[in-house]
């Protein structure tokens, strides 16, 4: 029995490493054809964002990346939480720099009505343990801690699991972070309502190479739309959350008004191949049934 047990834990150790190498190559491939999927701070329909709960349950829709937010505590830890404060999201008040992980794990999460949960504040290493082997994460929120963060990575053996991100200009990225930048994955987030978008991407793919990009656009009258499908050297990345991030395209004209020809595959249409939603389990329904997600 004994022997049987070892045997089912490696098999499934196994698998799951198959499954998030699968995942990683298909973002590290600008060319590939499966459009990946990104939940926006967990299920949080399900769960607490940003809570370990969210995180697994995010994994068992079957998305590819989970996005979480990175704060720091008083005493220098990293945790998962998106506000710099911690009123909306937990039973306690104040800023996340002003308490201790140890003052920080006596709170209790809410859930997206305000109503206090059992689960806790997930340190950043707990919420790599969570994923390890099984998807890919979006580290939002971390720039200024990139350093930090890979430590935290490289304890939990994840560093190929994390995906780091920032809207700082090509040469900044490298004057922060050159020791490290080649040693992970980094999406530059570029905003297509500055005129200066076009020179910024070209700048970004020829100083840093960016495995990704994040393209950010109130509106959708952007010359540089009409171009994506020229970027060959990156995977492209929408935000469907909200109208301001997307140009008007967002995730509930699909579920709301059914009007799936004008949000997700109006995106798809302009060549985003990394799509970040509220709503995973529809969306990966209808890529699956596009052909486009296994």
């Amino acid at each position: 029995m004994k022997q049987l047990l070892t045997f089912l834990l490696l098999l499934s150790a196994l698998s799951g490493k198959s499954q998030v190498n699968a995942i990683i190559s298909e973002f590290k491939n600008p060319a590939g054809k499966e459009v990946l999927v990104a939940a926006h701070r967990g299920d949080w329909r399900d769960a607490p964002e940003n809570s370990v709960a969210a995180i697994k349950l995010a994994i068992a829709i079957g998305v590819d990346i989970v996005e979480l937010d990175v704060q720091k505590t008083a005493d220098g830890q990293l945790i998962i939480m998106h506000d710099e404060k911690i009123d909306r999201t937990t039973t306690g008040k104040g800023k996340v720099g002003d308490f201790t992980l140890d003052s920080l794990k006596k709170l209790y999460l809410r859930n997206g009505c305000g109503v206090p949960t059992q689960h806790r504040i997930p340190t950043l290493e707990e919420a790599m343990l969570a994923v390890k082997g099984k998807v890919m994460v979006n580290l939002d929120k971390s720039y200024r801690y990139i350093n930090e963060c890979y430590v935290v990575l490289e304890k939990t053996g994840t560093v190929e699991q994390a995906i780091f991100k920032g809207d700082a200009l090509a040469a900044k990225v490298k004057d922060d972070y050159a020791a490290v930048l080649k040693k992970i994955y980094y999406m530059s987030i570029v905003s297509l309502d500055d005129a200066e978008a076009f020179n910024t991407i070209h700048d970004a793919i020829t100083q840093i190479k960016p495995t990704a990009f994040e393209l950010l656009f109130k509106r959708d009258t952007s010359a540089v739309l009409s171009h994506l499908k020229e970027i060959k050297q990156s995977r492209l990345w929408v935000n469907a959350l909200w109208p301001s991030l997307n140009g008007g395209h967002y995730d509930d004209m699909a579920f709301d008004d059914g009007n799936i020809k004008d949000s997700w595959q109006w995106l798809l249409d302009k060549g985003f191949n990394i799509i970040q939603t509220d709503r995973p389990a529809l969306l990966l329904a209808y890529l699956r049934k596009k052909g486009l997600h296994k």
